[in-house]
């Protein structure tokens, strides 16, 4: 099982990291490895979240997913995005901001100097709002969540409070709304409290809309049970299947904007980025949301769905937050590994405590049987 999922990721990671020895020599190799491994230490909230829609796609959906949709997250985000961003930024053409990224001016401080900020540049000063977007869309995520109304709770203390003020309506946008304003009024510069809150209502579109055309198309499944291994049948095909695996998409993106971010604190080169989180993190990402919906995981252990939403609502906050101070990637990603691993940890306890409720239960059954 686990050679047949992952056994292609490994393969296309040997590959990208040749291609990044051909491509700049040892350096560009060590790079394009640090670039994979980061992505990938720093995702598993985003393959938790995939999962959790993935199981409700019919297979041809999943197959979809894990094709077209390795082909956009690879060189649609990793690679066009941050060139889109150079290209409408600068006001360069698409073939002057790929020349701009692969050859950058020898003498980069007088360029500088002169007016013509580097790409790097460009790609950091458009932080906000990528940031204020992708934090928006992802803290609707968070609320939509915490706010539904389930039976399984994790921080029960605190997510049964907020299930019951979650029945206000359209709550989610009311508290989504007032962080986006704080966000443009006091912690974004000068000068870009309207770009903000312009990307993060878009963003809050772009949850509503996605989200709502899923739901629209959505089937129920039968008996409305979850899923309680790799052999449960997603039910959702046709145009439920294509609105989730749009919302995937989006959502997707809506992680790799920090991503892509931050790599520029490792490399500038467009081509790099795409070879480790492209080709090497991206993949193993994926390798990683069908290891759990094939294994059943996100049935077995309960909370790591909860877990995950609870790493989303930090990321969206701390997203929101870096548009006026930096944030360093350790300390997101180390947020999201922490409260995996908790839910983890809770779930595995949960599990075993169900047993042992079990256990006299049966012990009574054949105690019955034998002096019957």
């Amino acid at each position: 099982m686990i050679l047949r999922i992952f056994g292609m990721s490994f393969l296309i990671s040997i590959v990208a990291l040749v291609v990044a020895f051909l491509y700049g020599g040892p350096e560009a190799l060590v790079l394009t490895l640090i670039l994979g491994v980061l992505e990938v230490s720093l995702s598993f909230d985003n393959a938790v979240i995939n999962a959790t829609v993935l199981r409700r796609m019919s297979e041809f959906w999943q197959k979809i997913f894990l094709t077209i949709g390795i082909v956009i997250a690879v060189f649609g985000m990793r690679l066009v995005f941050p060139l889109a961003v150079v290209w409408i930024a600068s006001g360069l053409n698409p073939v002057q901001a790929l020349d701009l990224a692969l050859n950058p001016p020898a003498d980069g401080a007088a360029h500088f100097a002169n007016g013509d900020p580097s790409y790097e540049t460009i790609i950091t000063d458009a932080h906000p709002q990528i940031a204020a977007f992708g934090g928006m869309f992802l803290l609707m995520l968070f609320l939509g969540f915490i706010f539904e109304d389930k039976e399984i709770t994790w921080l029960s203390w605190l997510e049964r409070p907020l299930i019951r003020i979650g029945k206000l309506d359209q709550l989610s946008v009311v508290i989504a709304s007032t962080v986006l304003v704080i966000t443009a009024a006091f912690i974004a510069h000068d000068g870009e409290q309207s770009t903000v809150m312009i990307a993060g209502v878009l963003g809050m579109i772009s949850y509503i809309l996605v989200n709502g055309l899923g739901e629209l198309f959505n089937v129920d499944e039968e008996g409305d049970e979850p899923s309680t291994g790799p052999s449960d049948l997603a039910k959702a095909a046709g145009k439920a299947g294509f609105f989730l695996f749009l919302y995937l998409e989006v959502l997707d993106a809506s992680f790799s904007f920090d991503g892509v971010i931050g790599a520029f604190a490792i490399t500038a080169d467009p081509i790099l980025i795409a070879l480790g989180l492209g080709l090497i993190g991206a993949l193993f990402v994926r390798s990683l949301t069908v290891y759990l919906v094939r294994q059943g995981t996100l049935s077995e252990y309960v909370y790591l769905e909860h877990g995950a939403h609870w790493a989303i609502g930090a990321l969206a906050f701390i997203l929101m937050y870096s548009i006026g101070t930096p944030v360093p990637e350790i300390v997101t990603g180390m947020v999201g590994v922490v409260l995996i691993v908790a839910a983890l940890i809770t779930s595995i306890i949960r599990r075993r405590r169900e047993g042992d409720d079990e256990l006299p239960a049966t012990a009574d059954t054949a105690l019955v049987d034998t002096k019957e």
